[in-house]
């Protein structure tokens, strides 16, 4: 699956996001809701174990490839997964 939506506009949610850990929070609530365990996980992404748990965590930073890639391992378009992560910083405003 190709990451076919606008660039810059997703990196700058991503970005934002990114502040409040919401992609991390977010990434690892998908993940645990379809059963999977940061190993399966990160295989099927093709990045390192590592690298995922710093996301989830919020030490490091998912870039635009990387969350293309995760939302492929989880079988859905890119711009579902950041939806996931915008209604999650909604919730956590209110």
């Amino acid at each position: 699956m190709k990451c076919l939506f606008t660039h810059t506009i997703y990196v700058e949610v991503i970005h934002l996001l990114w502040e409040n850990n919401i992609v991390g929070q977010t990434i690892r609530s998908v993940r645990k809701a379809k059963g999977m365990s940061q190993e399966v996980l990160s295989g099927f992404a093709g990045i390192a174990r590592t690298h995922l748990t710093m996301i989830e965590c919020g030490t490091k930073q998912a870039n635009f490839s990387t969350i293309c890639k995760i939302a492929e391992a989880f079988d859905m378009r890119p711009s579902e997964l950041v939806r996931k992560m915008e209604e999650a910083e909604k919730k956590r405003d209110k």
